[in-house]
């Protein structure tokens, strides 16, 4: 099969496609590996064999975005009960937190919905566009990884020539009403969600220390993306791509903000215990060039399996972290999927 990219960068008027038309994309084992490489990257939460780092390679063609007939969503969702599944993974991962083996761990899950009928995935891009103009939209499929979009607000990494920057991005709430109209400025954060961002920040500033001295962060500061808001700081720096990429990414991924800490040990607990495997939700993607890279995190994202769509979403737990509460805000965020999946076409 042909494999494929089409991304659209947050606020432009255009997307960019990549096909590869001859042979298979690139597999690595490692994000070292990537080092020297070009192209567009899609990579998993947990790398192996069975799901590696893909590169996809081949011409680049600008598409532009025209401007579409408004959509609109079917309404508010009911809430929703957790799971028995995630009541279980709710209990152990919050046991951990509970006898301090950890600081944080991120508790994610998986939800199925059908897609329409003559819906073609190249559709739901277009609706992601239209509807997310702050979000980097991207749509990617190999014979490997199979077919995932993905609409996320989140900076892995991001860099043209020596001058690069990245995010620290968690803590969630949802607008509502009024406050939909504006970008969350009178919205009080409580003192989970300050806890949360600081320590993904504290994070991505000891990794960025282990590569340069040259950096700096502002923030943080509350962002929209969709209908949920975050706290974010911007670390920007001095950086080499070419040399030392592989290793910062390897560094960097995955970060507090889909893993949790410490790193090492979290990760390995979620890799062992979560009940659906994350597989490329939770890792990253974008275009990797020599000039220039742009690499998001794969959040709010969905892998479309026929007329299946298996939609993501996680959250980051502390001690004082209450089931409903976690399960209420993935619900939140399955909403920036479900929206494209739902919406009609209205020709007021």
């Amino acid at each position: 099969m042909t494999a494929y990219a089409i991304y659209r960068l947050p606020h432009e008027d255009h997307a960019t496609l990549i096909k590869q038309t001859e042979g298979e994309p690139v597999e690595l084992l490692s994000l070292t590996e990537l080092k020297g490489r070009q192209g567009f990257v899609v990579a998993p939460f947990e790398v192996n064999a069975e799901q590696p780092i893909l590169v996809i390679q081949g011409d680049e063609t600008k598409v532009v975005l025209e401007e579409r007939e408004k959509l609109e969503d079917e309404g508010e969702r009911k809430k929703s009960a957790p799971s028995l599944h995630y009541s279980i993974d709710f209990a152990n991962y919050h046991s951990q937190l509970e006898n301090d083996t950890f600081q944080k761990i991120v508790l994610a899950r998986c939800a199925d919905e059908k897609l329409g009928e003559n819906v073609e995935p190249m559709e739901l891009f277009y609706r992601a566009c239209s509807l997310y103009p702050r979000l980097f939209i991207a749509l990617v499929e190999t014979e490997k990884s199979g077919c995932w979009l993905t609409a996320t607000p989140e900076i892995l990494l991001d860099g043209k020539d020596s001058d690069w920057r990245t995010i620290a991005l968690a803590g969630t709430m949802k607008l509502e009403g009024d406050q939909l109209n504006g970008e969350g400025e009178t919205l009080r954060w409580s003192t989970k969600n300050i806890q949360e961002q600081r320590i993904v920040a504290t994070y991505i500033t000891e990794c960025l220390e282990q590569f340069t001295g040259d950096f700096r962060e502002e923030g943080p500061r509350t962002v929209r993306a969709a209908n949920l808001v975050h706290l974010r700081s911007d670390f920007t720096f001095k950086f080499d791509s070419q040399d030392y990429i592989g290793e910062l990414l390897n560094t960097l991924h995955p970060t507090p903000a889909v893993c949790g800490l410490p790193k090492r040990e979290v990760f390995q607990f979620i890799v062992k215990n979560e009940h659906t495997p994350r597989r490329y939700y939770s890792g990253f993607m974008g275009p990797l060039g020599v000039r220039e890279t742009h690499l998001y995190v794969s959040l709010r994202c969905m892998n479309i399996d026929g007329q299946n769509c298996h939609l993501y979403a996680g959250g980051g737990l502390l001690k004082d972290s209450t089931e409903e509460q976690e399960w209420q805000e993935t619900e939140a965020k399955l909403e920036t999927m479900r929206r494209i999946l739902d919406i009609r076409t209205s020709h007021v």
